[in-house]
């Protein structure tokens, strides 16, 4: 028998992350409520589903505690995506950052929590609702071990280094959100994306996969930070949005902490390297020092690769996108204008 539909509010949902979400949401049969007030993120990702009866599209933002409070009101699930992303944007705007991150989650989860005694409250107490948190693998700092699992300790540079302020206030995030569930008893899933990559990724932040592929399709050259030897893991962001939605519907997720991406390392310069193959193979790569592209006060991490042990345990995850792929969809979708359709369209 098929799980009756969920009124599922999503904050940043016009964004890369959150309107792909979004779209899984309405093909699963749920009516839809976006908050997004297009900071970074666009309503034109939503293009696609903009008719749909049970969508609803809200211009605005999760600081707006009075249109938090109305959406939340009959919510069964709480998507938070809301968040300042980029890393160009936050070396240029630390502040924005802190504020935006600790705030706009803050805010939320005293909306969404269970009253701390509903006796003594006046009206009808709040109904239960599930709250998705989306962190980052920002939150680990430069833990300097090879792979990350969820009980790292979390180890940030000096505060006089802005670039450390996302991480630090996801990690705040974090901490807001699992007390929350533990003193009030809301039901939390906390999630921390690894570079998630995919159709409508824009570069304008540092995305460094549509950078690529942006300066690539305008005949290069692909600009490389430092010597490129840094390692990620790029994860296409359906394979993450099925992750989020099975974690949501499995009750030994609740208040715990998983990693969720690809496990496979890449270096930076190799990333360079394959995006030239699937555009032209002569185009060039150009090295650029961290002082000239953020500040002379940027630090990075070398490495980034998660232990995905805890969400293959709990929700058998198993990413279905290999790299040359996702790299090969960043380029036709780039190239347009026809829209690439997620396979829950």
């Amino acid at each position: 028998m098929a799980n009756p539909p969920k009124h599922c509010v999503v904050t940043g949902g016009a964004g890369f992350i959150g309107s792909h979400l979004a779209e899984a949401l309405l093909a699963r049969g749920d009516r839809v409520s976006v908050i997004d007030d297009e900071s970074t993120g666009s309503f034109e990702n939503l293009a696609a589903v903009k008719e749909h009866p049970q969508l609803r599209c809200f211009k605005g933002s999760v600081a707006d505690r009075d249109l938090v409070r109305r959406l939340v009101a009959d919510a069964d699930e709480v998507y938070h995506l809301a968040a300042a992303v980029g890393v160009a944007l936050i070396a240029k705007a630390p502040i924005h950052t802190l504020e935006t991150n600790i705030y706009l989650t803050e805010l939320l989860l005293s909306e969404l929590a269970p009253l701390p005694d509903p006796s003594r409250s006046i009206g009808r107490p709040r109904r239960p609702v599930k709250l998705f948190l989306a962190s980052s693998s920002e939150v680990y700092g430069k833990n300097p071990k090879p792979r990350w699992n969820e009980d790292e300790d979390l180890v940030f540079g000096a505060t006089t280094r802005p670039r450390w302020s996302y991480g630090v206030s996801k990690a705040i995030d974090e901490f807001l959100a699992l007390a929350y569930c533990r003193e009030r008893g809301l039901a939390v899933v906390v999630a921390r994306f690894f570079n998630v990559v995919g159709p409508r990724q824009t570069g304008a932040y540092g995305m460094v996969l549509p950078r690529f592929v942006d300066a690539a399709l305008a005949g290069g050259p692909l600009v490389v930070h430092d010597d490129g030897r840094q390692v990620r893991c790029f994860a296409h962001v359906s394979d993450v949005v099925r992750a989020v939605l099975a974690l949501m519907e499995t009750p030994e997720a609740v208040g715990r902490v998983f990693n969720v991406g690809s496990d496979q390392p890449i270096a930076i310069l190799d990333l360079a390297r394959r995006v030239i193959a699937a555009v032209d193979p002569a185009l060039e790569i150009a090295f650029q020092s961290y002082a000239e592209a953020y500040s002379e006060d940027f630090e990075d991490c070398r490495s980034r690769v998660p232990d995905l042990s805890r969400v293959k345990q709990t929700i058998a995850y198993q990413p279905q996108y290999k790299l040359d792929d996702v790299i090969r969809e960043v380029v036709e979708w780039k190239r347009g204008p026809a829209e690439t359709r997620t396979p829950w369209l």
